[in-house]
């Protein structure tokens, strides 16, 4: 197969494995009510989390991490950076936009965090910190994310990587887009907090 078809099979397989709904599915094996009318009817680990199982939660944030991570691992090994980066967009709108559900998905926190860490592992430790920071300070898990993802194409530029900072500019922008209701929400001061009941 030569390298522009594959291009293009990595952004298919990509897609296709960022589409695994883990949140739908592990919460209908662990026979839990349909996880799309709980809380904001996402199937993200976020919205796992309010039917009370934390285990499942933890799990769903895994998976949804590490189908983007296989994604990039694997199309970067077969064809190089190009296919790794294109798996890694195929995985991220696929988590948006499952084409087995409709096109409604999840956020892409986890997912982002995953083909990040697929393409280069020291920004993904910084956006985490970045997060984990922000959480601490504000208590509030949609800003901790949008502002973690703000600075990673700005820390991928800044030490060299312009074609992942162009591929995370996109992504963080599907991101913000994803994130709309809760900026307003923010803005509002009627964003929930890590912790309210």
């Amino acid at each position: 197969m030569s390298g522009d078809w594959f291009l293009i099979v990595a952004l298919v397989i990509g897609y296709l494995l960022g589409s695994i709904p883990f949140g739908l599915i592990l919460t209908r094996l662990a026979g839990t009510q349909d996880l799309r009318s709980v809380g904001s009817g996402n199937i993200g680990a976020t919205n796992v989390l309010r039917t009370g199982h934390k285990g499942l939660a933890a799990a769903t944030l895994i998976g949804d991490m590490l189908k983007g991570t296989v994604a990039v691992i694997i199309a970067g090994t077969y064809d190089g950076p190009d296919a790794a980066m294109l798996a890694a967009l195929g995985a991220f709108l696929g988590h948006l936009f499952p084409v087995w559900l409709k096109f409604k998905g999840g956020k892409g926190v986890a997912t982002y965090i995953g083909v990040l860490l697929g393409l280069f592992w020291p920004a993904a430790l910084i956006f985490a910190a970045i997060w984990l920071g922000t959480a601490y300070t504000s208590r509030y898990s949609s800003l901790s994310a949008l502002v973690a993802a703000f600075v990673t194409p700005i820390f991928l530029w800044w030490f060299g990587h312009a074609a992942l900072a162009s591929l995370f500019a996109v992504l963080t922008l599907l991101l913000f887009y994803m994130h709309r209701e809760n900026i307003k929400r923010l803005q509002a001061g009627t964003e929930g907090k890590i912790g309210a009941k």
